[in-house]
């Protein structure tokens, strides 16, 4: 059975992880509002990714004997300057998570609990990934500048991405 403390931080992962689909779909609708449908499509499978995320902390929870709680979200924002202020923004949230899963899973490893230990290196991992590729695009829209023609095919470009196969 999992401690009241790593229940309690199990909870704030995974309302932190819908908060960041909440964040990413806001995204994707400021991309669809200055028609730019591939940056959109990237976020919104980046918004089901995040629900996916949520979803595998939700049942690892009741799992091990405990309720997921929803906690209230905060609404994202929702005007941005540029499409690279959308990445910027998008960079540090996953910044963000990226702490706050280390802090998890020290939390973890201070416990002795293994079991949600080894349940969290999956996340660690996947994180480093999120961050990695997030952080490329903001230095891809670096490059690009306001070059519409050049955000126009980084956009298209990232339109491509197809859905990750559910493990």
């Amino acid at each position: 059975m999992l401690s009241d403390t790593l229940h309690t931080k199990l909870n704030e992962q995974l309302n932190f992880e819908l908060e960041s689909a909440y964040v990413y779909f806001s995204m994707a609708a400021y991309m669809d509002s200055v028609s730019l449908d591939g940056f959109a499509s990237w976020m919104k499978l980046q918004a089901q990714e995040e629900i996916g995320h949520a979803m595998r902390i939700y049942n690892y929870i009741n799992d091990r004997g405990k309720a997921a709680v929803m906690l209230a979200l905060p609404q994202p924002p929702t005007k941005f300057k540029s499409v690279l202020e959308v990445f910027k923004t998008a960079l540090g949230h996953e910044e963000k998570l990226a702490t706050k899963l280390n802090t998890l899973s020290q939390e973890a490893l201070s416990e002795k609990d293994n079991t949600t230990y080894t349940f969290l290196e999956w996340f660690l991992t996947e994180q480093v990934e999120e961050v990695s590729t997030v952080s490329t695009i903001c230095d891809k829209l670096e490059m690009i500048g306001d070059n519409g023609y050049g955000v126009l095919m980084l956009s298209n470009e990232l339109g491509q991405r197809k859905p990750e196969p559910t493990p």
